[in-house]
């Protein structure tokens, strides 16, 4: 066997035992008469000594000529260690090397394979194996197992059944673009990778399966951020015979089941908030209430502000940065640069400060006087100390604007606390947003989503004012999931499709096989998917969700290990009866 203990289990209890070893060379410390070496695997570090006194000269020449990340093995003695270790979970004992085997040599690693590395992101990815060895990366993708393992566990006790569906599927227009795959034996047709299993796990509770779930990937060719990736994994669930109450309840036991398994905090009862209140007071419809800053609403005097600005703005709203009225003309002059940004947007914003003797300082003394100005400290329940920011113009985009910036202060704050957790349900979304672009109504979550009991009939008068019965979980600022109670009957999914510009032919040519379905006996059902990645790298702390993730894709899309996606050759374009036309 190349191994009786791995390199992180052995203690004092093992002094005297004989063992076997294997694993990587992490580093050698050559003294001249004796040799120290850091034998590393996946379970820890071990210490092996060479001594000359005690080992052979042969094997002290043959450890000297090992390289970092050498694989080797080595059999010897467990002995206590004189300068013991405490950091390490081996650090009271060190091996008596008798024998060693040099497995497999290495070439000099491109990067040093420790927790702070000195290499780049690209450069790491490039050789993603060797940074894989990494604690920080290796245990990121053990925590993502153990979350894993822990929700497949809660579910199954749950009596939900684990059920696999297919990878090949038909293109459908809504939603991010497919990526497609052409059929070789069907000349000129295209399969589409699933963006999720949605019409799948619906087909599952028509098929009487009641309680279904996978942790499958999904695909989804859009422009990438550092929180996204062309191929992602979601924890899909679907239930029959439900109203949204009980999806709330069953999905809130998981996410409370996973805080307390993997975290140890318990959380008895999520808030709930009303979409139109998430956008009013936190300007998104992912609200991180771990601290405060809503939103106040800045109304005039006498039906004018005399100050253009705001006068011509269709909404004028602040936050108030509680303790800040000793920002520097300099560190406000930052947040002002900051907003302009290009990713941002603003064209700037208005600052007043409570200054701690009581007066009031802005940058729009010259508007408005102290009474006015009062008026609005009032409107924003400001108090000495606290710096207003202010911001006006087209609603939908100083909320943006201003939600940006809000999470801004509090990074700057240190209010956001990556232990802290703050869930929250976000509930009572529309159900079709106007395109501009297109000039139609688009479904906001997906075409199946059933609208609000009793809001039916809203659709042929006012589309836009009809709330969906669907629900996002939001867990510190991140979507984590989310879902809705479907459609489960024929003529309403007709009646969505017709009023998102589907003809009847389309919406057969598309959906017919859904459609059919309905017609057989189709349960009220619903569900809910996490996206595993974020909710993974969230209950790590942390909200960058590439180090979870074992072989993921730069911003451009690329694999650059495996330097995908290249070009194939001619002989395979042929027999795809593929041409390319750049």
């Amino acid at each position: 066997m190349y191994r009786s203990h791995n390199c992180g289990e052995l203690t004092a209890a093992n002094i005297n035992e004989q063992v076997t070893l294997a694993g990587w060379v992490q580093k050698t410390r050559d003294k001249g008469f004796m040799l120290w070496l850091d034998i590393r695997d996946r379970y820890g570090i071990t210490q092996l000594i060479f001594d000359e006194e005690r080992t052979s000269k042969t094997i002290i020449n043959q450890a000297k000529t090992l390289g970092r990340e050498f694989v080797i093995q080595v059999k010897g003695t467990v002995i206590e260690r004189t300068s013991k270790n405490p950091n390490l979970a081996t650090g009271a004992i060190e091996i008596l090397v008798s024998e060693l085997t040099i497995l497999n040599k290495a070439l000099l690693p491109p990067f040093t394979i420790e927790d702070d590395t000195d290499g780049g992101e690209e450069l790491r990815m490039k050789y993603r194996y060797l940074d894989i060895r990494r604690n920080p990366v290796k245990n990121s993708l053990i925590f993502r197992h153990k979350v894993a393992q822990a929700v497949r566990n809660y579910l199954s006790n749950e009596g939900f059944i684990e059920v696999e569906t297919p990878y090949l599927i038909k293109s459908t227009p809504e939603g991010a673009r497919d990526f497609v795959v052409p059929s070789r034996m069907n000349e000129g047709q295209f399969y589409a990778l699933p963006q999720s299993p949605q019409t799948f796990k619906q087909l599952l509770m028509i098929g009487g399966m009641d309680k279904y779930f996978q942790i499958v990937k999904c695909f989804r060719d859009e422009d990438l951020r550092a929180d996204r990736q062309p191929e992602f994994t979601q924890i899909d669930c679907e239930m029959a015979f439900v109203e949204q109450e009980d999806i709330l309840n069953a999905f809130e036991g998981l996410t409370r089941h996973l805080l307390k398994e993997i975290n140890g905090i318990e959380i008895e009862k999520f808030p709930r908030m009303l979409y139109d209140d998430a956008m009013r007071l936190y300007g998104n419809d992912k609200p991180d209430i771990r601290f405060g800053m809503q939103f106040c609403p800045i109304t005039p005097k006498g039906g004018t502000f005399g100050f253009g600005v705001f006068d011509n703005a269709e909404l004028v709203v602040g936050i108030n940065a509680e303790g800040c009225a000793d920002y520097t003309r300099k560190q406000i002059d930052e947040i002002i640069e900051w907003v302009k940004r290009p990713q941002i947007g603003a064209m700037g914003l208005v600052w007043i400060k409570f200054n701690n003797d009581a007066t009031l300082s802005s940058s729009v003394n010259k508007f408005f006087d102290e009474e006015y100005l009062n008026l609005i400290v009032k409107q924003m329940n400001a108090k000495v100390g606290d710096l207003m920011l202010i911001m006006a113009g087209d609603t939908n985009k100083v909320r943006a604007q201003l939600s940006a910036l809000r999470m801004e202060l509090a990074t700057r704050l240190g209010l956001r606390n990556p232990k802290e957790f703050a869930p929250l349900w976000v509930i009572d979304f529309p159900l079709l947003e106007w395109d501009e672009d297109t000039k139609r109504y688009h479904a906001m979550h997906h075409p199946f989503t059933s609208p609000k009991p009793g809001q039916l009939e809203l659709l042929s008068t006012n589309p836009g004012d009809v709330k969906a019965n669907a629900y996002d979980l939001v867990l510190n600022g991140n979507e984590i999931g989310g879902g809705s109670i479907r459609i489960h009957d024929k003529k309403t999914q007709a009646l969505m499709f017709d009023y998102l510009g589907f003809t009847p032919e389309q919406a057969k040519a598309q959906f017919g096989f859904l459609m059919d379905a309905f017609q057989y006996g189709a349960p009220p059902h619903g569900g809910l998917a996490f996206g595993l990645d974020r909710l993974v790298a969230i209950l790590a702390g942390q909200e960058i969700i590439r180090d979870f993730i074992a072989f993921p894709k730069n911003n451009s899309g690329r694999d650059v290990m495996i330097d995908a996606p290249a070009p194939i050759d001619d002989a395979q374009l042929k027999e795809l009866h593929l041409k390319i036309n750049l």
